[in-house]
């Protein structure tokens, strides 16, 4: 019958940091209860043989599941690659792999042996250690932030030293504890796991419901069309195709009633339509640049921290449907300013670059500024509509996906990003509604999108407390709360007393063995030898 899990009668231990330690537990350190990178096989190889392969990514973060789908033969792998064998554990020691949890059990390798990743720590396990024991251990956010305050090395090159490993402490409960304490977190965990995965099902639901609210709003079938609505009411209406006749006349009154006009006016180009799909009554297919008054690219001077009267926005700041107004550097004061460098309310923002950040094309509204000045960079193209045309609308069909490939298409790659011109933005279809529809279009998006932002935060939410529960689940394990202790176990301090005298007779085997002598030739005539070579 197992005892409850008390405290009482145990021994203080220093290197326990003073903690007191459940009953039958020993206070060691992982360098006693595991050899640490050890440089062989436990068995022999020859290189014929074929063994399991594993890189980095074959290791799941946070989980210790290994995806040992890979095989080589050994003579592939002999040099360059971290040796390891059935029942080892493999911790990721590189910054951020070893932050994110990569540490796994290598159990069902091909011929019970592997090779990897050069950045894998190789634990082997003392007789009467569990690996699935130590797996949860390196698991524990408590562990890994320790080994991270011991990284070593160059910023994004950090990595765990074998010697923090082999001083860290561990607190070792007897054999049969560590199986029970095992199987309770693998129970609790496959229970939590299910609720992940029910949530993360949710998750992706919700991704395709807000892809599917877009092309519905973009294809005219998520509210009553307006040609729909005119004719059960008996009144007429302004389709779109005399919305954009108005527009284009503006354009052409526009460009007459400047001063310094030069040469002949250039009517907007009409869309390509031959390969697009048919729109509701009173839709038309447009190009962006028929329903914009401007296009333009922002100031091309070099920004820097350094504070002054100019904030410029980084590209950064403008992600698909936001834009942060905080993220922003400064121009200096001096340097040469355009006709019209500020964003202003109801501007539509595009990100000319990808980067870590943003995607190609991002589109954003500028909301409410209240009086700041602003200006954009020249990595941020912005757009400013004509009268009769909501930028939430537009900002939508450059949301959509199956409108957005068309212009993905077109970016092309330079330094590592993904580039789009003022020219593809020009070409960019648009499926235009008549005003009234734009408006409702878009409120109507907007009530749905903030009803699957609400779930997604309650989605967010319940994951970030389920990983708090996995880590509390590991707290109470390595603190001997999770099961009890059963006084009939054999003790801990039994197992480590076995494991010294098991190392110690190892040493004193290895250095009692014999060392191979050199032939008498090669050690007295050496010199000759190599002189003679």
């Amino acid at each position: 019958m197992l005892a409850s899990s008390k405290h009482t009668d145990a021994v203080t231990v220093e290197d326990a940091g003073q903690r007191e330690l459940p009953d039958g537990w020993a206070a060691t350190t992982l360098g006693e209860a595991c050899l640490i990178n050890p440089r062989f096989f436990t068995e022999p190889v020859e290189d014929d043989r074929e063994l399991t392969f594993l890189p980095m990514a074959a290791v799941e973060a946070g989980t210790g599941r290994i995806d040992l789908s890979q095989t080589r033969l050994f003579a592939e792998v002999r040099k360059g690659y971290t040796k390891f064998s059935e029942g080892d554990v493999l911790f990721a020691k590189i910054t951020p792999s070893m932050e994110n949890g990569k540490v796994a059990v290598a159990k069902g390798l091909t011929n019970n042996c592997g090779c990897g990743s050069t950045e894998f720590h190789v634990l082997r396990p003392r007789k009467g250690i569990s690996g699935d024991f130590l797996l949860f251990f390196f698991l524990h956010d408590a562990f890994r932030s320790e080994a991270r305050a011991h990284m070593a090395g160059t910023a994004g090159q950090l990595r765990v030293p074998a010697g923090f490993l082999e001083e860290a402490d561990f607190e070792l409960p007897p054999l049969p504890e560590q199986h029970r304490i095992v199987a309770e977190i693998e129970k609790q965990f496959t229970r939590l796991d299910a609720s992940v995965a029910a949530l993360k099902r949710v998750q992706a639901n919700l991704k395709r419901y807000r892809a599917s609210v877009l092309k519905a709003a973009c294809e005219g079938k998520l509210v009553p069309t307006e040609a729909q609505l005119a004719r059960a009411e008996g009144r007429d209406y302004e389709p779109a195709d005399r919305l954009l006749e108005r527009i284009l006349t503006e354009h052409r009154a526009r460009w007459e009633s400047q001063e310094n006009r030069r040469g002949k006016y250039k009517e907007p180009i009409a869309p390509d339509t031959s390969d697009l799909p048919e729109l509701p009554e009173g839709w038309l297919w447009s190009r962006f640049d028929q329903v914009v008054s401007t296009l333009e690219g922002g100031t091309a001077v070099s920004a820097t921290n350094t504070r002054s009267n100019r904030p410029v926005l980084r590209s950064s700041a403008v992600r698909q449907g936001l834009v942060d107004y905080e993220d922003f550097r400064y121009l200096p004061d001096g340097a040469k300013q355009g006709t019209d460098p500020y964003i202003a309310t109801g501007d539509l923002l595009f990100t000319r670059l990808s980067g870590t950040l943003e995607y190609v094309g991002n589109c954003a509204v500028v909301g409410e500024l209240r009086g700041r000045k602003i200006e954009f960079p020249d990595r941020i193209f912005r757009g400013r509509c004509v009268s009769g045309i909501s930028p939430n609308f537009i900002q939508l069909a450059f949301a959509e996906k199956t409108l957005r490939r068309s212009l993905e298409a077109k970016a092309k790659s330079s330094a590592g990003h993904q580039r789009i011109s003022l020219a593809d933005l020009r070409e960019y279809c648009i499926p235009l509604p008549p005003h009234t529809e734009q408006r409702r279009i878009v409120a109507e998006v907007e009530r749905r999108l903030s009803v699957i932002q609400q779930a997604e935060s309650i989605v967010e939410a319940n994951l970030a407390k389920a990983e708090r529960l996995r880590q509390s689940i590991l707290k109470q394990a390595f603190s001997g709360n999770l099961v009890s202790q059963d006084p009939n176990d054999e003790p801990a301090s039994k197992l480590l007393e076995r494991i010294r005298a098991e190392r110690e007779a190892t040493q004193l085997a290895a250095s009692n063995r014999p060392k191979p002598r050199r032939s008498k030739i090669s050690s007295q005539n050496r010199s000759v030898l190599k002189r003679s070579s």
